[in-house]
């Protein structure tokens, strides 16, 4: 499933986990970037994904690294 929100998109791979991608701009190099999570299933108690950071959202994401996510992701 796909579904698109102001400023972003989700993506529900058949595994169960959703990868949620927001668009962000760097205004000083005027290039396109994101921030990514995923999570599995619904409600306030569902899995998250966390980052080596110890956080569940990362910023300021390259293309390259939104998609190398997503295919993490996918594979869960």
């Amino acid at each position: 499933m796909i579904s698109i929100n102001d400023g972003g998109f989700q993506i529900t791979f058949s595994n169960g986990w959703t990868v949620s991608v927001q668009l962000e701009r760097t205004y000083e190099e005027g290039e396109a970037i994101a921030e990514i999570a995923a999570f599995k299933g619904d409600g306030p108690d569902k899995p998250w994904h966390y980052f080596e950071e110890g956080d569940f959202v990362k910023r300021w994401c390259t293309p390259d690294e939104v998609l190398d996510f997503m295919n993490l992701i996918k594979e869960k």
